[in-house]
């Protein structure tokens, strides 16, 4: 695995990440906009990834024989490919925190004893211990940059390692961002963490119905939600906020919220939905609640750690990435929803890069914060002509994703 550039200057000092966010003159309202979420999105932002890994797979139709591309976010999904065993996985990021968290989680998986020491350190909170596994097992076998950042310090003198010996999905901005949630809901007289209480798919609708969707017709929650800046803590840029907008009503789009917080809360059993204990939780389910994240699932265990050596995480965009393989080598795109935050040149330019590497029944999958395919009517038919887009197929599988805050979730395959 190659070494990761780290930029300790965050958003200011990382090119590709400003490249990718900044669309608009500094001095404009929407180039405002990008540079705040710019310095927001430059630190970690995603401790768990917030796209169902196992809705990914039965996409993908994932096999031993498919090379992959992925964005790589908080790691959890590459890890859960492996359970496939799949040839090789190329992880892209352009977020360094990303880069890091996903290379520590790769060295746990290969390097911890024992499957229960990977799930103390990221399935389980209040384990003071994980920084010393971190030291004994872990630390020796990572890269000089990697190992740096985890073991440098942050602002209250601690090193960023021990983050794992407490929670570390109350950290990073989502993580904050669902802390924010729950505050304002105690403002408005609602404890978010008894919905965990719920033992079925009624007392979960109840409960939904009785205590969280009034909060959307609060007057300081549709003011809040009316801001382009207050979904940034989701990671949510201005471009894709605009996006959310085209299916809201007026101008908040606490409706939308509401529809996929009801999704999250009411369409699937609470103990097979750990996205909606970090929402609710903000924790993972203990082995008596629920069942963790495919990664950290005990009989897929020894198939990822004997696989690991088949991912290679670069930091790099997926358009820089696809420029360096060869034509027709790539079995599987996963592009998350990064493409809500392009251009139309950038995404002609990596749509470009896809057809040219895609191998026979090549698959691209993604995920759009509206319903439609942000693709159609942007990139150029000449590139989509050899692309056929499984829409019912995708619109199945959107129903089935866990972690509900997409609006659409896509499957392109090449043509025959």
């Amino acid at each position: 695995m190659a070494d990761v550039a780290h930029h300790p200057g965050g958003y200011l000092g990382n090119r590709k990440l400003k490249d990718a966010l900044l669309q608009h003159k500094a001095l404009s309202r929407k180039g405002l906009s990008e540079r705040l979420f710019g310095l927001l999105f430059s630190g970690l932002v995603y401790p768990q990834i917030w796209e169902d890994a196992d809705v990914d797979m039965q996409a993908m139709e994932l096999g031993p024989d498919h090379s992959i591309v992925t964005i790589g976010s908080g790691g959890c999904n590459m890890l859960a490919y492996l359970s496939r065993a799949p040839k090789s996985i190329d992880v892209v990021d352009l977020n360094p925190h990303h880069i890091a968290l996903n290379r520590l989680k790769l060295a746990a998986v290969r390097h911890l004893p024992t499957h229960l020491d990977v799930v103390r350190l990221f399935g389980m909170e209040a384990v003071e211990s994980n920084s010393s596994s971190y030291d004994t097992f872990i630390s020796g076998n990572l890269d000089r940059a990697t190992r740096a950042y985890w073991e440098g310090r942050r602002m209250n003198g601690r090193r960023r390692i021990e983050v794992l010996n407490d929670n570390i999905y109350r950290t990073g901005l989502l993580g904050r961002f669902i802390g924010a949630g729950h505050l304002l809901a105690r403002l408005h007289g609602v404890e978010l963490t008894q919905f965990v209480k719920a033992r079925s798919l009624r007392e979960q609708r109840q409960f939904f119905d009785t205590e969280i969707a009034p909060l959307f017709d609060k007057p300081l929650i549709r003011f809040i939600t009316g801001r382009k800046s207050s979904l940034f803590g989701l990671g949510i840029p201005p471009q894709q906020y605009d996006e959310l907008a085209r299916d809201a009503a007026g101008n908040s789009i606490a409706p939308v919220l509401r529809q996929r917080l009801e999704k999250l809360a009411c369409h699937f059993p609470l103990r097979d939905n750990h996205f909606a204990w970090q929402a609710f939780a903000r924790r993972y389910p203990r082995p008596h609640e629920g069942s963790l994240p495919t990664y950290l699932r005990p009989e897929n265990y020894l198939t990822i750690r004997d696989n690991v050596e088949r991912v290679t995480v670069h930091h790099a965009s997926f358009t820089e990435l696809l420029r360096s393989k060869p034509a027709a080598s790539v079995d599987r795109y996963v592009l998350l929803d990064a493409q809500d935050w392009m251009t139309d040149e950038q995404l002609n330019e990596l749509w470009s890069e896809i057809d040219r590497t895609a191998a026979p029944g090549g698959r691209v999958i993604f995920r759009t914060a509206a319903e439609e395919s942000v693709v159609e009517g942007r990139v150029s038919q000449h590139l989509l002509r050899r692309w056929n887009y499984l829409a019912n197929r995708s619109t199945e599988l959107n129903l089935r994703d866990r972690s509900a805050i997409y609006g659409g979730f896509h499957i392109y395959e090449l043509r025959a």
